[in-house]
Parts: C-alpha cells; sequence; structure tokens
C-alpha cells in the first residue's frame, strides 16, 4: 500500500499480496447465530500458506471467536458486514498480554496478533466485542431502571462497592487475580478459574510492525478498543469507536510504546479515555524503557470519555514528540488530560497542541495531575528525586478554544519535581472557575484570555518563572 508522510516522518502502510478469499469459501454464514470460529481459522490459515492476503467478509452478520492475524493480512469489511465475537468464555484462551502497562495474564482479544508485520483492518463494516459479556458495571452510572434490569438479570452484585458483576467467577477473580500478581504468578492454569474477570481489549496487536485501520466502527468492547503495544508504523484513519459512557475501562485507543504512528479524521464516544497515549507502568515500564514517540493526532472528534486527548497515566517509558491539531472534544469529562504519580518515573517532553475546540467540558479543559490516585496532603510534602519520579516538561498548546467548562486550567506538579516550560498561546476560555496552578516552573500564557463566572479565577502556589498578571488573563465576568 506505499508509504504515509506524516509531519516530519515517513509511515510505512502495508503491503498486502493480490490475493483474496471470502470467509464463505470455507463454510462462513453470516446469519447471526452461526459460529464462524473454523471458518475464519481455516481462512487465516489459507492466507498464511499463501504468504499473505485479503479476507473479505461481505453483508452479514458474523458470530466467531477471536480471530488470530497473520503477517501481510487484511481483514476487510464490506459496507453491511458485523462481526459479532462470542459471549461464550470458553472461546477466549488464556495467554500472556500486557493490560494497564504490566505483564498480565488475559484472555486472548477478539483481534490478536503479535510479532506481526504488515496487517490491516479495513472496510466499511462494524465489528462489536460483546463487552456487556465481560464488563462490571458501577451503580452510580447508571439509571435506576437500568441498575435493576441489570440486578434482575444474570450475574451478582458486590454490595460493599454496588458494582455488578456478569458471573460469580469474574467477581471472584478481583480479589484472586491481585494475588495472583502480587506472588509474581503467571502460569496460565492458576489464572483458569478467573478467566471471566481477565476481560480483553477488543484490538490488541503486540510488537507488530506496519499496522492500517481505517474506515471500519469498533464497539462495544470489553475492556479497551484498540490497543497498539510496542508497535511501529501505525496508521489509524477515518474509524468510529463507540462504547456506552458508563464502560468500565472502555477506552477508545490507547497507543502504548508505539513510535511512528498516525491517528486522523476518526471519531470516538467511548466510557474513558478516547484517545490515550501511554508507554508501560512504574517499574515494568522503565525497565522495558519502550517510550510513545513520533505521533500525530489530526481531525478526531470526541464526543464523550473522560479525556478527549491524553497522555498517561501509565507512562514510565516516556512519551516524546507528540502532535495534536485541529480536534474536536464535546462533553467530555476533560478536554486535554495529563496525568501521573510518583512511582511511575518518565519523561513526558515535547509535546505540540494546537487548534483545539472544546464543547461543555464537565470538569477541566486543561488538567496537569502529577497525583493521580493519590491523595493530595500525601503528595504536597517534598521526596527525593529518584528513578520513580515523573518528569513532564516543554509542553506547548496554542489557539485552544474553550466553550463552557468547570474549570479552564488546572495545574498540579510534584514538589520536588515542577511542571516545566508549559505554554498557552492565542487562546480563549469561557469557564465556571479560572487558572489554579501547584508548583510550575516557566509557565507562560501569551494572548491568551479566560472569562469566567464564578471565583476562585487565579490562585498560584509554588509558581516560578511565569508571565502570568490576573489582569492581563481575565476578562469581565459573563454568563454563556
Amino acid at each position: 500500500m506505499g508509504e504515509a508522510k506524516d509531519g516530519n516522518f515517513t509511515i510505512h502502510l502495508p503491503t498486502i499480496p493480490h490475493y483474496n478469499i471470502s470467509i464463505t469459501d470455507f463454510g462462513g454464514q453470516g446469519n447471526g447465530h452461526t459460529l464462524n470460529t473454523q471458518a475464519f481459522v481455516e481462512a487465516v490459515e489459507a492466507i498464511y500458506n499463501n504468504g499473505g492476503g485479503r479476507l473479505i467478509v461481505p453483508k452479514g452478520i458474523w458470530l466467531t471467536g477471536p480471530i488470530r492475524f497473520t503477517s501481510r493480512m487484511e481483514l476487510h469489511l464490506q459496507k453491511g458486514a458485523v462481526i459479532v465475537f462470542s459471549r461464550d468464555y470458553t472461546d477466549y484462551p488464556l495467554i500472556i498480554s500486557s493490560f494497564e502497562g504490566e505483564p498480565a495474564v488475559r484472555c486472548q482479544s477478539p483481534l490478536d496478533g503479535e510479532d506481526m508485520t504488515d496487517i490491516a483492518i479495513t472496510g466499511e463494516g462494524v465489528i462489536d466485542g460483546a463487552g456487556e459479556a465481560w464488563r462490571p458495571v458501577k451503580k452510580y452510572k447508571v439509571t435506576c431502571k437500568q441498575w435493576s434490569q441489570l440486578v434482575d438479570s444474570a450475574g451478582v452484585v458486590e454490595e460493599a462497592d454496588d458494582i455488578w458483576w456478569p458471573t460469580k467467577a469474574a467477581l471472584a477473580g478481583k480479589q484472586a487475580v491481585k494475588n495472583l500478581k502480587d506472588r509474581k504468578e503467571f502460569s496460565l492454569s492458576a489464572y483458569e478459574p478467573y478467566k471471566e474477570f481477565l476481560r480483553p481489549n477488543l484490538v490488541s496487536f503486540r510488537r507488530c510492525n506496519i499496522i492500517l485501520i481505517e474506515g471500519v466502527t469498533f464497539q462495544n468492547s470489553p475492556a479497551w478498543n484498540i490497543h497498539p503495544y510496542m508497535c511501529t508504523h501505525v496508521t489509524i484513519k477515518g474509524i468510529q469507536v463507540r462504547n456506552p459512557w458508563y464502560a468500565q475501562n472502555g477506552d477508545g485507543l490507547d497507543i502504548e510504546s508505539c513510535r511512528y504512528v498516525s491517528v486522523e479524521d476518526s471519531t470516538f464516544d467511548v466510557g474513558d479515555d478516547a484517545i490515550c497515549v501511554k508507554s508501560g507502568k512504574d517499574e515494568a515500564g522503565r525497565k522495558a524503557a519502550m517510550p510513545s514517540e513520533d505521533i500525530r493526532i489530526k481531525g478526531c472528534t470526541v464526543y464523550h470519555g473522560h479525556g478527549g486527548f491524553v497522555i498517561g497515566s501509565e507512562m514510565s517509558g516516556g512519551v516524546r514528540r507528540v502532535s495534536v491539531t485541529n480536534c474536536l472534544f464535546m462533553g467530555t469529562d476533560t478536554g486535554l488530560r495529563f496525568k501521573s504519580c510518583r512511582g511511575r518515573g518518565g519523561i513526558v517532553e515535547n509535546i505540540s497542541i494546537s487548534d483545539i475546540h472544546m464543547v461543555n467540558i464537565k470538569h477541566e479543559a486543561v488538567i496537569f495531575h502529577m497525583f493521580y490516585e493519590k491523595t493530595e496532603d500525601e503528595n504536597i510534602r517534598w521526596r527525593p528525586i529518584s528513578a520513580e519520579t515523573p518528569h513532564f516538561r516543554h509542553i506547548h498548546m496554542k489557539r485552544l478554544t474553550c466553550a463552557g467548562a468547570d474549570q479552564a486550567i488546572s495545574m498540579k506538579g510534584l514538589p520536588e519535581m515542577p511542571l516545566q516550560n508549559i505554554t498557552f498561546t492565542h487562546s480563549k476560555f469561557h469557564t465556571k472557575y479560572g487558572i489554579t496552578a501547584l508548583y510550575c516552573d516557566q509557565l507562560s500564557l501569551l494572548s491568551t484570555s479566560v472569562t469566567t463566572t464564578d471565583e476562585p479565577k487565579f490562585c498560584l502556589n509554588h509558581v516560578t518563572n511565569h508571565n502570568l498578571k490576573k489582569d492581563d488573563i481575565f476578562t469581565e465576568t459573563q454568563t454563556f
């Protein structure tokens, strides 16, 4: 398929041999109830034996277990094609994988590939991960009627936390899997009784080279939707990613420890962070030492998510040289979200963000949070700098527009490692509250205005080398 120039780097596109087969050639039936797992296995084997090729899924509803990719393979969904993955846990074998930045035992992902090259998912169809069979649901995230329906269905309620689990084994796995991880136990047999807890990501490509994902709709994932991990030359273009807003760990796209990535003209409406860049968690991430770098995101729209564009909190291998341009965030919890905590380590630097439009953001339009999931009292105390200290620096934002948010900008660095060299240029915020900054160095706002309706408008604490002057930034209080 050639190459695509993107910014200052070139991204390679997959080379797929001219060998087309249809899932119907292997007895596949798109009637919505026939299980097509074996048909997909035989089709992928035929592509492997040919040295690559294109597997076409025509119009219909195709029920199947996991599809394991081979190199030089394209999965192409024609318009009207829907792949629905099985709700039967026995269809998903346990494998050694990665989850939330650390090595982990998980169920095999519905769309799965490891150590492959030249792979693609294209077309105009829909891929459904049957996530409702896997995900726990928190009571406060659904309506009373929805909660009653869940309680009356199969499943079990964890009364202490008001969480519905789809099976008793899934609930039992919550503590059992934690105990196994604490013992650094990675025997698959030890995890087998709890596999219903080990929700897979919908798409998991690990250590793969040259990936194209274009045009397809991905929805209803058991956990994260799309997860390229330690991959190079990744192109994602014109896709739709959807999850219920209450979907636990229902991220849209998690780019982890990848290099040369382009994400453009795609739409996200999900239950957690929408577009997220990561690079491993704590010691595991630092040991792997594989940063996410040379990434460009442009022309994307996010309708719902915890964050529109996010870096962290698993960023221990570092994140650098990321560009985000011409994106629209509507109704997300936060707009631009940077998060980490002590223990992560890693450096996030050289991030360029421009022409971002945000509407009706629930909380902060821009937030830096260096003690994510930690108490503020614990983190305001100075600690010695070590390999576990995260460092965010050289992050430049321009032409941001926010029409409605609880707060314009919230910046919370660490006392031993302030946020460094953060700039806002030619930006406008219309929000309830203004700017708060804690432990920052070299903070600059140029040609930027903040219009607020409530106090506080402006609060700086341990901020050095800044150019912020309240009268230069804040306009008259308005209602919007």
